[in-house]
């Protein structure tokens, strides 16, 4: 068989890979490969977390005889799921960005190496191609024509073992396009899943919120209280001392014991103890309920830190994916849900035992003052272009950093 043969697959080969372009996949949101591999693992620990925290919730649902506690279980497991999806996503825009670095280093060597090789298939082509009588018809003899078979017939292995590496390299990038290929599949099933999760999360909310309205009559007029006492305090600070004094006035309240009949003689009459004031004992080491992180995303700004303006951080701030789900960091009950004067949307939770919590930075809220959530429960979301979420977590009033009570 003439070299010409051995030649033409190769050639097809290279040049049908250096004139492909790159399948179509979303911008990459990183920019350093060390930054995106940290984003995968971490999407891939906050996928694992939320599926087990999904799972867990479910089976409560499951256990509940109460419709309430179903309710609120149900909803907590959709929010769960919700951040499942919004880790799964995030998982397959790192991997696309890995792939797409990975691409991009692969075209720049290839396009290297494209001049010197197509040049010389061209060449060599051109010389396989050559009529033996035409040689007859130039100048010099049939040794020389011989000799340049020869020649030709010598170079074409040379060729085919010094490109070897780079045949390897145009496999290389066939695999990373199938893989991209997938991997985008992959994003778009989690958007479409995330779709589905919302529209029965806020299906859920709803029916939630018309039973919570039928029960409690009274959580307008302490919404409405809560509102008043924002527009009256100086700072953040003074409306959570105001309302950590309305919960231990509500434990206090609730620890007080029920109507005691009168007995026939008066004489007989015991006097009633009276309960020790929260106030007095101290708080309890720990939260009472499993704390958790309101929201996934990379942590910019811890406890203590010192933030822009030189003040120092009460709080740790997330910075999540836009419209991300925010849930409640523990089981309690929301003392204040609404917008406040250079925080955004915010919420308030009081967990029992001298414990606040204090969540800052939502686009949307979905709770309302009263509302008695699990852990987990849907809060609202975040904004939809670079939002920054802040937990802060408060013990008798002092503030603590909340990242040494998760897990």
């Amino acid at each position: 068989m003439p070299p010409v043969f051995r030649l033409r697959p190769f050639a097809a080969l290279l040049l049908l890979t250096l004139a492909s372009g790159a399948a179509a996949q979303r911008d990459a949101a990183y920019d350093d490969p060390g930054e995106t591999r940290a984003a995968l693992v971490r999407a891939l620990a906050d996928r694992k977390a939320a599926q087990q925290r999904a799972e867990k919730l479910e089976n409560d649902a499951a256990r509940a005889t109460q419709a309430a506690a179903r309710t609120a279980s149900q909803t907590a497991a959709l929010a769960a799921r919700i951040q499942q999806a919004e880790a799964d996503i995030a998982a397959a825009q790192a991997r696309l960005a890995l792939i797409g670095g990975q691409r991009a280093i692969l075209r720049q060597h290839l396009a290297r190496k494209q001049k010197p090789v197509v040049e010389l298939t061209a060449a060599l082509q051109k010389f396989s191609r050559r009529p033996l009588e035409l040689s007859l018809l130039r100048p010099g003899s049939m040794r020389e024509a011989v000799y340049l078979r020869a020649i030709l017939a010598s170079t074409l292995p040379q060729v085919e073992q010094r490109t070897q590496a780079l045949r390897a390299e145009i496999a290389r990038g066939r695999a990373l396009e199938n893989e991209a290929r997938q991997v985008l599949g992959q994003l778009r099933a989690g958007e479409k899943d995330l779709l589905h999760r919302r529209e029965a999360l806020a299906a859920l909310e709803s029916r939630q919120r018309i039973e919570s309205r039928q029960a409690h009559g009274t959580a307008a007029r302490e919404a409405e209280r809560a509102l008043a006492l924002a527009e009256q305090a100086r700072d953040l600070d003074s409306l959570i001392g105001t309302l950590d004094k309305a919960a231990a006035l509500r434990q206090q309240l609730a620890a007080l014991p029920g109507p005691v009949l009168r007995p026939a003689r008066p004489a007989d009459a015991q006097p009633v103890a009276t309960p020790a004031s929260p106030e007095g004992t101290a708080a309890t080491a720990r939260p009472r309920a499993r704390y958790q992180l309101p929201v996934a995303g990379r942590m910019i700004a811890g406890f203590g830190a010192i933030l822009p303006g030189g003040t120092r951080s009460e709080g740790a701030t997330f910075a999540p994916r836009g419209g991300a789900q925010v849930v409640a960091p523990a089981a309690g009950r929301v003392t204040f849900a609404g917008s406040y004067r250079g925080y955004g949307q915010i919420v308030i939770i009081e967990h029992g035992g001298g414990w606040i919590s204090l969540i800052t930075g939502l686009a949307r809220v979905n709770v309302a003052v009263g509302d008695r959530l699990v852990n987990g429960s849907p809060l609202g979301i975040a904004g939809p272009t670079r939002p920054t979420v802040t937990l802060e977590l408060r013990r008798q009033g002092v503030p603590v950093n909340p990242m040494e009570f998760v897990g």
